[in-house]
């Protein structure tokens, strides 16, 4: 038996050209993962230094084996899509296997954390949803009918990001490219560029946004079906209607079809690929990412959530334009990665201070405070991860005082009578914080509060109140020390954390956003662009101003479009000259028009009798 395929490759190659086929879309489904095509390759050379050691016996086999053969192929078409459906199961099983293997080994030599890898390193299986509601509730419950369902789709393009539904149009080129603009320093920076068809529709969207009407909007998707702010603010407005289900599937779209703009030589896992928020095709991708990984975090997929959170950090991780630093620290901890979060703090702390941050200096402690936890872990590693969250709990509480009281007043717990009365945390503590702090508070409360629930944390975090207070009481220079660092810093947030309280929603934070952001319009396409933006094109300006208007010309052109009683536009020295002379011109346009209109109507005849003469009675 042995012997037979090795022959099968030999004499008949329509076989070889099937494994082969095989072969390209295990690599195909297993995203490049080259290390599942090793062993195949190895085998295939194996057999063929069987093939030239044993040439006696092939010409006895070849017959049976092409019987064999003709018969394995009318099997496979009687038996219709059910085998094919077998080996897909059978791939995807196999390739879980190898990748659960390998994570194992990697996390065996690493000690438990793949230091080898950069620290955004993104995996192209944790950016689909359904791979982590299979480890919840199983492929079958997960996926049940819907494989033969996509079979039969007209057309397949393969992405990463979402997955193409059946429902959606058919998709065509919307105008929209990539293009790489430089490469230096082991980073490569992108960029999207706007066609000028897609220009055009763009000015039809900003039309369509200042009309307040969103069925503008939606008469314009119905025309180019994979507009992207189109896409966004619909989304926004379904959202607000409550219609879950079609925000989040605008909102896929939208993905999809930047995703298929792509420049071949970018990569959402490598890190090292950037965008520049300041240009505002750029935005959009930057918002749909972070609008999916919304949906995504409340559908309940805070693994998948913290994996599009690494892909927005790694887009601009200089100036972070959506501040998902204040956001990936939650998601670590609702996705249990405690380990990823520990290693973000030791290796981002030195340059860009994230202890700073109330919700890193609140956050990490939790992290390894959980890791202590953790009974597979060595007794040594326990311990040291129970100093470690003691010692940065007391820095936090010191540092930010004011996160206390809210913190319990949202987990509905009640401080005991020595903290309560204590004036280190009573409500001085919150008067006296500056603004921007206590908008970074209240965001940190309102978004992570429920992951302070547990009794034991509780119980944790008493204890370390309860230092705090003995180091207060014996005035320790640190206190004095972080007091100081709260009045001088923290009196002013930068743009990116006000547009970020603006996406989260989160109604704590959004109540303390300053008055010159929520004075001004916020569009949901665009919040709060930045003030050095990088403009490539412009609005062409409208010739005709219908705000200037009479009501009595507004009413004519109600009635014909092409009505104008100002006529065109004046300079502005030949105003007072010509005033006489354009008020006679207005009437005459008026009565010109008039005169067109009746001209226009059409009165219908009342139907006539075959009478010639006509003077019959009418019944």
């Amino acid at each position: 038996f042995a012997q037979i395929p090795a022959e099968d490759s030999e004499d008949e190659p329509p076989a070889g050209e099937e494994r082969a086929d095989a072969r390209l879309s295990e690599q195909h489904l297993a995203g490049g993962n080259t290390k599942g095509a090793v062993p195949q390759e190895a085998g295939g050379n194996r057999k063929r230094d069987g093939e030239e050691a044993e040439p006696d016996q092939m010409p006895v086999l070849s017959n049976k084996a092409r019987k064999k053969k003709k018969k394995r192929k009318t099997k496979k078409t009687s038996a219709g899509e059910t085998l094919e459906d077998n080996d897909l199961e059978d791939i995807d099983s196999l390739l879980e296997k190898i990748e659960d293997t390998n994570g194992m080994s990697q996390q065996s030599q690493s000690g438990g954390t793949t230091d080898s890898r950069p620290l955004l390193y993104i995996e192209h299986r944790n950016l689909n949803p359904e791979n982590e509601l299979k480890r919840y509730f199983g492929a079958r419950a997960v996926l049940g009918d819907q494989r033969p369902r996509q079979r039969q789709r007209q057309y397949v393009r393969s992405t990463w990001l979402t997955a193409p539904k059946n429902t959606w149009p058919r998709y065509s080129k919307t105008g929209i490219a990539m293009q790489l603009l430089d490469t230096g320093r082991g980073v490569q920076h992108f960029t999207f560029e706007h066609h000028r068809e897609y220009q055009q529709v763009q000015f039809k969207f900003l039309d369509a946004v200042e009309s307040m009407d969103p069925n503008n909007i939606v008469l314009l998707l119905q025309m180019n079906p994979y507009h992207v702010d189109s896409l966004l603010q619909l989304s926004d407005v379904c959202r607000m209607q409550e219609d879950q289900e079609m925000a989040r599937d605008l909102i896929e779209r939208a993905l999809y079809s930047l995703e298929c703009t792509f420049h071949p030589v970018f990569s959402l896992t490598s890190g090292t690929c950037r965008l520049d928020y300041r240009r505002p095709e750029n935005r959009a991708f930057f918002l749909a990412l972070f609008k999916h990984l919304m949906f995504l975090e409340k559908r309940g997929c805070p693994r998948t959530a913290l994996e599009f959170c690494k892909l927005i950090l790694s887009l601009d991780p200089e100036s972070d334009p959506l501040c998902m630093l204040l956001l990936i620290d939650f998601l670590s901890l609702r996705a249990r990665e405690y380990a990823f979060l520990t290693r973000m703090f030791q290796e981002w702390e030195s340059h860009r201070n994230l202890s700073q941050l109330p919700n890193f200096a609140f956050s990490v402690p939790l992290a390894y405070f959980f890791l202590s936890q953790q009974e597979d872990c060595p007794e040594l590693e326990r311990s040291q991860a129970q100093e470690r969250a003691a010692r940065l709990i007391q820095l936090a509480l010191v540092m930010f005082p004011g996160v206390l009281t809210p913190l319990l007043d949202h987990c509905s717990v009640q401080p005991d009578a020595r903290v309560a009365s204590h004036p280190f945390f009573g409500l001085n503590a919150q008067i006296s914080q500056p603004p921007a702090l206590n908008q970074l508070t209240s965001l940190y409360v309102g978004r992570t509060h429920a992951l302070w629930k547990d009794p034991a944390v509780m119980a944790w975090l008493e204890t370390n109140v309860h230092e705090v207070l003995r180091m207060v009481d014996a005035q320790d220079p640190l206190v004095e020390e972080s007091e100081h660092k709260r009045k001088m810093r923290y009196q002013s947030a930068p743009r990116n954390i006000y547009r970020h309280i603006i996406l989260s929603e989160i109604k704590e934070a959004t109540a303390a956003l300053p008055l010159e952001v929520t004075s001004q319009p916020v569009m949901g396409f665009d919040p709060l662009p930045p003030l050095d933006s990088i403009i490539s094109y412009t609005r062409p300006e409208r010739t005709n101003h219908p705000s200037n208007e009479s009501t009595l010309s507004l009413f004519f052109r109600s009635l014909l479009p092409n009505f104008n009683l100002q006529g065109d536009l004046r300079h502005d020295g030949d105003e007072e000259a010509g005033a006489g002379q354009d008020l006679n011109q207005g009437v005459n346009r008026l009565m010109a028009a008039m005169r067109d209109m009746l001209a226009n109507i059409q009165f219908q005849e009342p139907p006539r009798d075959d009478n010639p003469e006509g003077d019959g009675d009418w019944d």
